[in-house]
């Protein structure tokens, strides 16, 4: 297959910087649109962002639609790239990302409304803030923007593309195991690429080959069969959340390791010349503590930050509660208590294994009269993309292409469980190529994403396109 020459790219690269401010009001109209997932009451806004979505893919000539889920629907469009309706002998690339955002409580702390995107100055330069702005509206359309500007410049793309869009990627993703088994056929791919990652900072490109994994579980303890006082009760009975929390408090030893059974024993050590271009990347940790308002680093003994970050297993507790919780006092003794835990997980690591150490370790504690109930929620196993992949390879260099500096290798503490899902379902590898940075409050009020990652992102995407075309396709299985 012929490379596509530079030639080809840098009109294109031109047009997206010629059309940067529409590009920026294309992302400000989709961010107006509240598509908060988990609550029912946005239902209506989930789908119009679902349809904006489509609109603005049929509107550059893919061929797209809404597909039902039980839940919220599912974007998916096709373009065929050079080869038209035959698709030809290029490289196909699914790109995957999700239109629902989370909801934006609690509101009185966001400086502006959250669905009212507003671009305001910072000393590295303008940003726009709103929920979605980099997770992932904002990288999704890094992306769409890319397609467009290809499209315009040369009436098509330099590879066939697949879109897959969902609606619930920020309640779990419920109905797209059964979505992607069902389509198996239509949603073949060489490759898919995701852009829910981070650059390394906002002068160095980074492409992560390192996704950490999820078991997330919710864990009850019941005792008695009702609430009671406790005065009439108290230092007699079982009490539900003393005994939750005292259980919960050995999860760790003093040196920070997690004391499930079995819990590191599949895990697989990063080599010697990982830990040291770790090392290479100049990592502050105490600029990464001080943004968050702290100044003592914790975690596993003798381990780096980089390496508890994104190659050790982590255990903790998200949320717990029971018993009586509002304003003044109640004297109670709550019938059960809960708590929400997760484990981000790394290579090797099962999820159900660990699921079934968990319980392990709970049912050894569980005291006189004690009830154990389990719910999971979240069990993805870790990613890691082989360094010498040419599609990674690819990515790189297309980022090589637009960034001053060279594009490093990066892990990520977070998980992506799609990426999981594709892989095990589909058949298929995923790139991690984001642009988004550690200080833009993914999750929490005053979510932003600064223009220039925004312009990086795109200008990055439509080079990748071209170098993504030079690739030679998967063997068909």
């Amino acid at each position: 297959m012929a490379a596509i020459p530079m030639s080809d790219l840098e009109p294109v690269l031109d047009h997206l910087r010629r059309d940067f401010d529409g590009a920026v009001g294309r992302l400000c109209d989709l961010l107006r649109i509240p598509s908060v997932s988990t609550d029912p009451a946005y239902k209506a806004d989930v789908l119009r962002a679902a349809q904006w979505m489509v609109d603005d893919l049929k509107s550059m000539g893919f061929d797209a639609g809404l597909r039902q889920t039980p839940g919220h629907p599912v974007v998916v469009a096709h373009h065929p790239g050079p080869g038209g309706a035959t698709g030809g002998d290029v490289p196909h690339i699914m790109y995957y990302g999700h239109y629902d955002v989370q909801p934006p409580d609690p509101l009185d702390l966001w400086e502006t409304g959250p669905f009212e995107p507003t671009i305001v100055e910072a000393a590295r330069g303008p940003r726009v803030i709103a929920r979605g702005a980099v997770d992932d509206k904002g990288q999704v359309m890094t992306w769409m923007e890319a397609f467009r500007a290809w499209i315009k410049v040369h009436g098509t793309l330099p590879v066939r593309v697949t879109v897959l869009i969902e609606g619930e990627e920020e309640c779990g993703s419920p109905s797209l195991p059964g979505f992607l088994r069902d389509n198996r056929e239509e949603l073949q791919a060489d490759i898919c690429m995701v852009s829910d990652t981070g650059s390394w900072d906002l002068e160095t490109p980074g492409a992560t080959y390192m996704l950490r994994g999820m078991m997330y579980a919710e864990l009850t303890l019941h005792g008695p069969s009702r609430d009671l006082h406790s005065g009439m009760y108290g230092g007699a009975v079982l009490n539900p959340i003393n005994a939750l929390t005292r259980i919960l408090g050995q999860l760790h030893d003093a040196d920070g390791r997690i004391q499930i059974p079995g819990f590191y024993d599949d895990v697989e050590e990063p080599s010697a010349a990982e830990l040291e271009a770790w090392k290479g990347l100049g990592f502050d940790e105490a600029a990464f503590l001080g943004e968050i308002g702290l100044k003592t680093p914790t975690g596993e003994k003798g381990r780096t930050a980089l390496e508890r970050l994104w190659s050790r297993p982590t255990c903790d507790i998200n949320g717990i509660h029971g018993g009586y919780t509002g304003a003044g006092a109640k004297t109670v003794i709550a019938a059960h208590a809960t708590a929400k835990l997760s484990c981000r997980l790394v290579p090797g690591q099962d999820p159900d294994k660990v699921f079934a150490g968990l319980k392990a370790f709970l049912d050894a504690r569980t005291p006189a009269d004690g009830r154990w109930e389990f719910k999971t929620f979240s069990m993805s196993r870790a990613i890691r993309v082989p360094a010498d992949s040419p599609w990674l390879q690819a990515a790189m260099r297309g980022l090589a292409a637009v960034y001053a500096k060279k594009p490093v290798l990066i892990g990520c503490g977070g998980s992506i469980p799609v990426v999981g899902m594709i892989q095990d379902t589909l058949g298929f590898d995923s790139l991690l190529v984001g642009f988004g940075l550690e200080d833009d409050r993914v999750h929490s009020p005053n979510e932003k994403f600064d223009l220039a990652c925004f312009r990086n992102g795109m200008l990055s995407h439509a080079a990748i396109l071209q170098q993504l075309a030079e690739v030679a396709r998967r063997p068909a299985a």
